[in-house]
């Protein structure tokens, strides 16, 4: 290894020895890139005797635009009196950047969202049309009508902990224990007790005396698997009626004889006229957002 590195570092020396020689030449024969030379090792002379932070550096001082920036820095912790601590606003904007990177997680994981965009997409298939609502579409309108439920925690985290924030009269770690509160009580209240039991035994938290106790780690898991399966439960309940229209089309294109007719090419018009008629997607988006229980 040893004597790589040596055959490779007078290679190196070879080669700019090289050069030099190389550019000394053609200065020597060209008298413009000759003049060029001289002209920028000149100035680079000059530059580097009148520079105020070279002067400054050869003299042993510091020059005045240097001392007119500190350096910021990176990490700073500040005690206070209850015992707590502060760290600088570079670590807090660190901290706001690594929470909006995870922003979409928490949104689908902590909301209504799952159970919307789960139910939407069995509407579509139970209808029988592929690409219609596309999955944009679906997407948007399962994202504001998670705002339109979530609204009341939303506002109750923005009084109990982002104002008294930008109020300062709060800590940040302070203002995020705050605003997990009204999230945890709006998960709980959707959590199975059979699931969050469940969850509990696996961590092996026996401490765990109360549902309300239950950290939130532990009860995101069991939060989603209840949406999950309100979800599925509702999405059985919307296939039912697509169901017994495609089984009566289905009977009576086998009674005619047309075995050969795709029984969903003749279902799918009455199946949207059938959604349409009963007003399908007021009955759809009012039961989502009554089976939440907070508007």
């Amino acid at each position: 290894m040893n004597r790589i590195f040596h055959i490779v570092k007078i290679l190196l020396l070879v080669c700019s020895t090289g050069l030099v020689a190389a550019h000394a030449a053609a200065a020597e024969n060209d008298p413009v890139l000759s003049l060029t030379s001289a002209a920028t090792a000149a100035l680079t002379d000059a530059a580097n005797a009148g520079s105020p932070a070279n002067s400054a550096a050869g003299s042993g001082q510091t020059s005045p635009a240097a001392a007119q920036w500190p350096g910021i820095p990176a990490v700073k912790y500040t005690p206070n009196a209850d015992g707590s601590g502060e760290y600088t606003v570079t670590i807090q904007i660190l901290a706001i950047m690594t929470v909006l990177s995870v922003l979409p997680s928490l949104l689908i994981m902590m909301t209504s969202f799952t159970r919307i965009v789960v139910v939407l997409a069995i509407l579509r298939q139970a209808i029988g049309l592929q690409q219609t609502p596309s999955n944009q579409i679906l997407l948007g309108l399962a994202l504001f009508l998670s705002l339109f439920i979530m609204m009341p925690v939303f506002r109750v985290v923005n009084a109990d902990a982002i104002q008294p924030y930008l109020a300062e009269t709060i800590s940040p770690q302070e203002a995020v224990e705050r605003a997990i509160v009204p999230v945890h009580e709006f998960m709980l209240a959707q959590t199975r007790e059979t699931d969050l039991n469940l969850f509990v035994r696996i961590s092996g938290h026996d401490d765990i005396t109360s549902p309300e106790e239950t950290p939130i780690h532990i009860l995101i898991p069991a939060f989603i698997t209840s949406e999950l399966k309100t979800a599925f439960q509702i999405g059985f309940l919307i296939f039912i009626p697509f169901l017994i229209i495609d089984l009566v089309v289905a009977s009576i294109l086998m009674a005619m004889g047309m075995m050969m007719l795709s029984p969903i090419i003749i279902s799918l018009p009455f199946k949207i006229m059938l959604f349409v008629l009963i007003d399908g997607w007021a009955m759809i988006m009012g039961t989502l957002a009554n089976s939440f229980g907070t508007v």
